[in-house]
């Protein structure tokens, strides 16, 4: 058996095993790519850590810290309160305002990690307080981000069509960015009407109507119970929430306009209002999201481990060598998908179309489609909790439901990982191969 199946057979087992006993799946992998690494390639210690994702652990321990923070001093509750007021107590439309913020901000050259960081938190805690499903709130933050990307100077657009020109293959930058928004918004649509949308819309229509009738009546006009936007209990500004406030626009600022680093900038803010106000910093430390740190940082680290032996590199050589160009053409979909969802979507990006190239060089299939439908396919997956902005989502949910938030991106996660590629491959490759 080649040292290639062998790595991914322990893959799999890691998520077996997992899954049936009550075991971080992040601390197995860990072990397990020690283990491969070492005996397996024959790399170095160092070389197995090399692959550890010292920028994730930064994001994730940085904009945890500081929100957590933020919630305890109450900025986040006043925020979500000036939230609702804005959409005038819709609260159904608030999960497609911030897919429309994080697609317009990541459509202007943001990472898309930066703008969900930012965002998730907020969105987050806008679901707890409103009863908005957590995970259809969390899909719509990342399919926003992921769909604005694609814009001609978004960063996956840049990356994607530098790729195709470097190539010298026939590219289409607007059918790659309307592809792009069109797969998240439609991922957005289906996860807001599974989770709860139509309940959201039906309690927005009873709000407004007891609001009618209480006017009528010469009453407030008041909404429904604890949904009322107008809550005069929620904390209101004071010095703490106000430099808070400020903190988080520095990040934001930082982040997107300075394109500064997010973990350490939020690490930063949190260390100098930690340092100002620090009786109400008591316990934030212990909030962090620590497991799901360990989590995502195993998976990485096993993953850039197969990365770096060339595991991925010959499962892509592997099927360009597949004598059907429609079948190759939906198995590259599918590896671009199935790694991404555990690693780097720019890194899969600027990897696998390459890899193709030779393929797409044979006229076997249309370039444009075929780029389209593997970009598409390797980025849509990022709402899975072991990619970045998926392991944002999980770290920003309520410790209570933390668990039950990674259960459930894993399969909408590992759900799309499958029929991305697959209705990609339907509407952009097929077509062009009949025609």
């Amino acid at each position: 058996m080649s040292a290639e199946i062998i790595a991914l057979v322990v893959l799999v087992l890691v998520f077996l095993v997992a899954t049936i006993r009550s075991i971080n799946m992040g601390a197995l992998a860990l072990v397990a790519a020690f283990v491969v690494g070492t005996s397996v390639f024959g790399v170095e210690v160092d070389d197995v850590l090399g692959g550890f994702p010292a920028n994730l652990f930064v994001i994730l321990v940085g904009v945890t810290y500081l929100f957590a923070l933020a919630k305890t001093n109450g900025t986040v509750d006043w925020i979500v309160h000036r939230a609702v007021v804005a959409v005038r107590g819709r609260v159904a439309l608030m999960p497609w305002v911030m897919f429309a913020v994080c697609a317009a901000i990541t459509a202007i050259g943001a990472a898309s990690p930066a703008a969900v960081a930012i965002v998730a938190p907020v969105a987050m805690g806008f679901a707890a307080r409103y009863r908005i499903h957590p995970v259809m709130m969390g899909l719509m933050v990342v399919q926003g981000s992921t769909g604005g990307s694609f814009s001609p100077i978004g960063i996956f657009g840049a990356i994607t069509n530098g790729v195709v020109d470097q190539s010298k293959l026939p590219g289409n930058a607007a059918v790659l960015f309307g592809g792009a928004l069109g797969a998240c918004a439609l991922i957005s649509l289906v996860g807001f009407l599974s989770l709860g949308g139509t309940k959201l819309l039906q309690r927005d229509r009873q709000s407004s109507k007891t609001a009618v009738m209480s006017l009528a009546g010469g009453g407030s006009g008041g909404g429904s119970g604890g949904d009322d936007p107008v809550d005069d209990a929620l904390p209101r500004l004071d010095a703490q929430r106000s430099l808070t406030l400020i903190g988080l626009v520095v990040l934001a600022v930082g982040a997107l306009v300075f394109d500064l680093d997010i973990g350490f900038l939020a690490l930063a803010v949190a260390v100098v209002l930690t340092l100002i106000f620090p009786s109400a910093a008591r316990g934030a430390v212990d909030k962090i999201s620590w497991g799901t740190v360990l989590l995502v940082g195993g998976i990485v680290t096993y993953v850039a481990l197969l990365q770096d032996q060339g595991t991925v590199k010959w499962l892509g050589d592997g099927v360009a060598e597949v004598g059907a160009p429609l079948l190759a053409a939906l198995l590259i979909c599918l590896i671009g998908a199935v790694v991404s969802a555990f690693a780097s979507t720019t890194g899969i990006l600027g990897a696998l179309i390459p890899l193709a190239v030779p393929f797409l060089q044979t006229g076997q299939v249309g370039a444009v489609g075929m780029v389209a439908a593997l970009a598409i396919s390797s980025s849509v997956v990022d709402c899975s909790p072991f990619s970045t902005n998926g392991a944002l989502i999980v770290a920003n949910a309520d410790v209570a439901i933390r668990d039950d938030v990674f259960k459930r991106l894993m399969t909408w996660g590992m759900t799309i990982v499958v029929a991305a590629p697959l209705l990609c491959w339907l509407v952009l490759i097929v077509p062009g191969r009949l025609s």
